[in-house]
């Protein structure tokens, strides 16, 4: 009885592991969706709402460098479309930053104009308490009003960007193993 519980406890611990793997999201669900939308309708923040992000994800834009960049800005430079004074400032085609704190961060294009076309971007990172990632579905993030919206600058991330998905390998590997060490 009591080797089964020992197992049964080690499944448990390997699962909430593998539960709070970072994830890597491509900015508008898409390669190159970091543009002016064709329509008003700020179609990269509903991506961004019906997406759920914790702490250690990353974010990862792909975009001609020679015409785009990604700026992380104040709440006040976002709602005002300000590329003056920006926190941070990305120019490389494609730059992945990790969420490094929960809260609000606002993103826009450096390009001319182009934020005021509505290339622009609220990311609502979920707090340490929201660890369990949804299962089944994804939940929509709570709305970027909270805030003052001052938020430090994230620290670039060097290496490849990969559009899928991470961690639902490592889940299914962990969870295998731990039902075979159940079981036996």
């Amino acid at each position: 009885m009591s080797s089964s519980l020992l197992r049964f406890g080690f499944l448990l611990t390997l699962c909430g592991i593998t539960f709070t793997e970072a994830k890597e999201f491509l900015v508008g669900g898409a390669t190159n969706a970091w543009t002016i939308p064709s329509t008003a309708s700020e179609p990269l923040n509903q991506w961004a709402e019906s997406t759920r992000f914790l702490v250690g994800d990353y974010l990862v834009w792909k975009y001609d460098p020679v015409k785009d960049s990604v700026l992380q800005v104040r709440r006040k430079d976002y709602l005002s479309c300000n590329t003056s004074k920006p926190i941070a400032e990305h120019r490389d085609g494609e730059t992945r930053l990790r969420l490094r704190r929960s809260g609000p961060f606002y993103f826009i294009s450096g390009a001319d104009q182009a934020c005021e076309k509505g290339e622009k971007l609220v990311v609502v990172v979920m707090s340490q308490g929201h660890w369990l990632r949804t299962v089944g579905g994804v939940s929509p993030a709570p709305s970027p009003a909270e805030g003052d919206g001052d938020s430090p600058a994230l620290a670039p991330v060097t290496g490849g960007a990969q559009g899928a998905v991470k961690g639902s390998f490592g889940f299914a590997s962990v969870l295998l193993m731990g039902t075979v060490i159940f079981l036996w």
